[in-house]
């Protein structure tokens, strides 16, 4: 008996209406199972570039790895369409699911095509060239967008760093309705895993992260690094809605993937996500609606940045930035449009160097060491308290010991993107594959 190799990538299976492309993966491993599939790893959950404006909620791509006897190969896309067909809202015309098979070793051109859409945008058309180029197998439905997100996370093995989420799904029929995640149950699962979890609360307003609010069929997803440490705690979540089924996912979640690219100003185009370096070059200002903007230069180019009323305390740093304080930012680029010029919208911000803040004062009376006030228009300074004057007298530069300290702030978590690493994982990574499995890991 031979088996051969399958990474089957699919994307773009949701809509904001319904459906989930995790949801329909779980659905296909169950079947894929069942039929012999040898499992290589855990379903990959693959975010990618967050900014791009088409994507719908988390921009994810699943790709699902095993073995399976090779004449029973060519069997896997057709049995998947079929599950494809059942599944998809076509009534929604912006859904534009793709899937494709590539076996033995990830094609090297795929390797590279993965790292390009973690920061940038890609044409439709690039990846229909690629597919055509390596012959693989697949299934395109509309416009054939899913094509990026399928290709891609075939392409990313997660050697670099990893993270896991347990996926909890109820049945498609009550997707209108509340899921009823019990807060009190989440607040012990996050105390009681403390480090071994992450983004799951926001720490500062005791908000719940794992529960989505659109119709879809996730209950709830829990953030780990481990799948025993995921599964462990799924088992203290409690919800008004009784799972139907549940998967372990792999994920670039909370690694920071995104932000592997450092950017000069004069490279930064749309959607694109990087790191910048610059210098602010005037004090920050709060604008209406509580947006904080500023602007920073790299020398020959200067930029606009934003950081949003929600994003809470993060915003009261950047409302601290002054002239010449010299910044790293981890940004996703906002287009120009008729009310605004290209901005960087700020999700990272680091410190690299505080300017000094200097202030004018009035000058100190020599005799009672008071401070003087002022006698007029060009006329010096007195002092209120023994009648001093000195008409040469001007105001004197005093140094303002800065609120800020250099280093790197974040948005609190419920402002922070899938990809974002928080700081619980700054220090943290989890390279390769995985060595073994646990002994459950999906059900049904």
């Amino acid at each position: 008996m031979t088996m051969t190799a399958v990474h089957l990538g699919m994307d773009d299976i949701d809509s904001p209406r319904g459906g989930c492309t995790t949801h329909f993966a779980s659905l296909l491993v169950e079947e894929l199972t069942e039929v012999g599939a040898n499992w290589l790893d855990y379903p990959n959950l693959i975010r990618l570039n967050p900014n791009i404006p088409y994507r719908t909620r988390g921009n994810g791509a699943i790709a699902l790895r095993f073995e399976i006897e090779a004449a029973d190969v060519d069997r896997i896309l057709p049995r998947s369409n079929l599950l494809l067909k059942k599944y998809l809202k076509e009534d929604y015309p912006n859904t534009n699911p793709g899937m494709v098979i590539a076996t033995g070793d990830v094609p090297v051109d795929l390797l590279g095509f993965s790292k390009l859409t973690l920061w940038r945008t890609v044409p439709v058309a690039l990846a229909r060239r690629l597919v055509a180029k390596l012959a693989l197998p697949y299934i395109a439905i509309g416009n054939g967008r899913g094509l990026i997100g399928a290709l891609s996370a075939i392409g990313n093995p997660l050697l670099q760093d990893h993270t896991y989420e347990y996926i909890a799904y109820r049945s498609i029929e009550l997707t209108s309705r509340a899921r009823g995640v019990v807060v009190d149950s989440v607040l012990k699962m996050n105390q009681e895993f403390g480090d071994r979890l992450f983004s799951n609360i926001d720490s500062s307003t005791q908000k719940i992260l794992i529960e989505p609010h659109g119709p879809d069929p996730v209950i709830y997803g829990i953030r780990g690094e481990t799948p025993l440490d995921v599964i462990a705690a799924a088992d203290l979540v409690q919800s008004r809605q009784d799972k139907e089924r549940w998967m372990v996912f792999r994920t670039n979640q909370g690694t920071g993937a995104h932000l592997d690219h450092r950017v000069r100003l004069s490279d930064i185009r749309p959607y694109m996500a990087a790191v910048v370096e610059g210098e602010v070059t005037a004090k920050s200002k709060i604008i209406e609606g509580g947006h904080v903007i500023f602007t920073i230069t790299d020398g020959p180019t200067n930029a606009e940045c934003a950081v949003y009323e929600p994003t809470g305390d993060f915003r009261e740093i950047a409302a601290m930035l002054i002239e010449g304080d010299k910044v790293s930012l981890d940004v996703g680029v906002r287009p120009a449009s008729r009310m605004h010029g290209l901005t960087l919208n700020v999700e990272g911000l680091g410190i690299l160097q505080l300017a000094n803040e200097v202030i004018l004062v009035n000058p100190i009376c020599p005799h009672c060491l008071k401070r003087m006030k002022s006698a007029g228009k060009e006329k010096g300074f007195k002092c209120i308290k023994c009648g001093f004057k000195d008409p040469q007298a001007k105001k004197t530069e005093s140094l303002v010991e800065r609120q800020l300290k250099a280093g790197m702030y974040l948005p609190p978590p419920r402002a922070q993107r899938h990809l974002t690493r928080p700081k619980d994982r700054m220090e943290r990574k989890n390279e390769g594959m995985p060595s073994n499995f646990v002994n459950k890991w999906h059900d049904p």
